[in-house]
């Protein structure tokens, strides 16, 4: 019977990935996020003769592929050596994900559980208990801890805290377990129990407490806050999602009553998501008419997508990205780019412009397939050549041709465009910012002292480093309060008493050398830690942001990008040298 569902399976795949066209309309969705996807309803209209052609020949080829795999699956079964404990759910899958390999990287296949997931993405959020878990290292032993839990979650009600030691989940011992295995055992079905074992960072004691799983709200936009006087901030690093298009404008609305005179927009790894919030974000700063991508595809033809913004907000406009910007994320910056509406600061972004549709399939699984390519207004292709690159290099690498430190080529080698106002850029590669900033890396040393900083924030928020009690959080995390920049100083003594802290451990093999020449660093992540015991993760992502050399361009570069906007409105061609 299984073997049946494998052979009925794969016949109706390649029956609907060679007649697309007659089934993708109809069952057009979002992409998957995770995968950097993004999804754009298609427009109807008639098949291709290439389509139609496809259907005719769908049966043969269906028929032929039935026999394929039929016969090698037995050969399998019969003759590999453990045949009698073949997974056949595994074979089923790696046998589609090849065919959709084969394709291009982002079409892919989703089991039930992963399909699942994917719609729960869509609207920000998850089911589980609300709390950030990640591994640590103190001395020489790794375990899984808590490192913040989210406002209003179960965790937080559970009086889950900073630092706690995951022991157990459902009596299974976690010790020597990553921290992926750890959350997948907790997380779980909405109003279904799970039974935690945590040592507490406060006093060391075991409890186990019983948490009903709920719906977690990961909103995508987390955060959106004054970073200086008449600078609004806005955190999109999390995707594009149902809510995402409310959730920015509330945001923006919050800044602007707040004396909000010009806006960073920070893009930095958000993966994209649904296209037509990227169109709605987009369209906040665009006016009516203004094109903000055209879709091509096999099936639709060409639709061109337009602001509908009568009253499009005009504050100057800085986006930073990166190398994780991806998909609906590169719609917007080179929508903004193209029309001169903003500056782009930061590094080349990912290099995805194709489009994807959800077709689910029998069993309650799904497959994403590329259906349409999507062009900047200016008429890029931002999807980078992936012809001569491995699927591991195409994700991991994030595109040919730039250096180790993830700063862009020199030259772009797409074709060239122009934007409104008659500047250069340039297709086949992602977003090249107009001006380049390399991002802050962390070198390995660097990386190291994470945990050395964990288990000495651990002791100093508990109130166990003599001299040090006022940096004791005793109250459970306030999620509302906004940090300054004076909080939780890293003073001469404190990072003395870390030192001393690091002495006594041989374990992290660091000295008092490397510890000196990387005391910004410390700094920063102790600030960040003490600030994620006492106010939540979101608030503790400001110490970062604050002194983050790429922001600091941003920020830098507003009265640029308010220039170039109101060149490309009074419908002038600057000279280049005012804004390249």
């Amino acid at each position: 019977m299984v073997k049946n569902r494998l052979k009925l399976a794969l016949a109706a795949l390649l029956l609907l990935t060679l007649a697309v066209p007659a089934f993708v309309l109809a069952q057009q969705g979002p992409g998957r996020r995770r995968d950097n996807s993004s999804t754009a309803p298609a427009q109807p209209g008639p098949s291709s003769p290439a389509g139609h052609n496809s259907r005719r020949a769908a049966p043969e080829a269906t028929n032929a592929l039935e026999e394929d795999f039929s016969e090698a699956l037995s050969v399998i079964q019969e003759n590999y050596v453990d045949g009698n404990k073949l997974d056949y759910n595994n074979t089923f899958k790696s046998s589609i994900i090849g065919m959709l390999r084969s394709l291009d990287p982002h079409s892919n296949y989703y089991d039930a559980k992963e399909f699942e997931e994917m719609r729960t993405d869509w609207r920000s959020e998850y089911y589980g208990i609300g709390a950030s878990i990640g591994d640590r290292t103190i001395g020489d032993v790794t375990d899984t801890y808590v490192l913040a839990t989210f406002e209003n979650s179960p965790a937080a009600k559970a009086g889950l805290r900073f630092g706690d030691k995951i022991i157990a989940v459902d009596d299974q011992p976690m010790h020597g377990h990553p921290s992926g295995e750890v959350r997948d055992k907790i997380r779980g079905p909405r109003g279904s129990i799970v039974k935690m074992t945590v040592e507490t960072a406060a006093d060391g004691s075991k409890r186990t407490v019983e948490i009903t799983r709920d719906a977690v709200s990961q909103p995508s936009v987390p955060d959106a806050y004054m970073i200086k006087p008449g600078v609004g901030y806005i955190d999109m690093t999390r995707g594009f999602n149902y809510t995402t298009a409310d959730e920015f404008n509330d945001a923006v609305d919050k800044l602007h009553q707040q004396g909000m005179t010009s806006l960073v927009l920070d893009l930095r790894g958000n993966p994209g998501g649904l296209l037509d919030q990227a169109v709605k974000v987009a369209s906040h700063f665009l006016p009516a008419g203004q094109p903000i991508l055209s879709q091509r595809g096999r099936a639709s033809g060409s639709h061109t997508y337009r602001s509908d913004n009568t009253t499009p907000d005009n504050v100057p406009l800085v986006v930073l990205v990166n190398r994780g910007t991806a998909s609906a994320s590169e719609i917007v910056a080179g929508a903004l780019q193209d029309h001169d509406r903003a500056l782009i600061i930061g590094e080349t972004s990912f290099g995805k412009g194709l489009v994807q549709s959800i077709i689910p399939l029998e069993y309650g699984t799904a497959l994403t397939l590329t259906s349409s390519k999507y062009y900047t207004p200016s008429g890029r292709l931002v999807q980078r050549d992936y012809t001569n690159e491995g699927l591991y290099d195409y994700y991991t690498h994030g595109g040919l041709g730039r250096d180790d430190d993830g700063a862009a080529p020199e030259k772009p080698s797409g074709p060239e465009s122009k934007t409104d106002t008659g500047r250069s850029v340039y297709g086949g590669g992602g977003i090249s910012p107009d001006e380049p900033v390399k991002p802050r890396i962390f070198q390995p040393v660097q990386q190291r002292m994470v945990n050395p900083v964990f288990a000495f924030v651990r002791e100093l928020v508990n109130g166990r480093v003599s001299g040090f009690e006022n940096y004791k959080v005793q109250r459970a995390i306030d999620f509302a309060h906004d940090i300054k920049t004076d909080e939780f100083p890293v003073t001469d003594n404190l990072f003395k008493a870390f030192k001393e802290f690091v002495a006594k451990e041989p374990a992290y093999k660091l000295t008092d050398k490397q510890l000196d020449a990387n005391h910004d660093f410390i700094a920063r992540q102790m600030r960040t830690d003490i600030a994620t015991a006492a106010y939540g993760s979101t608030m503790a992502a400001r110490v970062v942001t604050v002194d983050d050399q790429q922001v600091a361009k941003a920020i830098e570069d507003l009265p640029r990008a308010g220039q170039l906007a109101a060149a490309a409105r009074a419908g002038r061609n600057p000279q280049q040298k005012s804004f390249e």
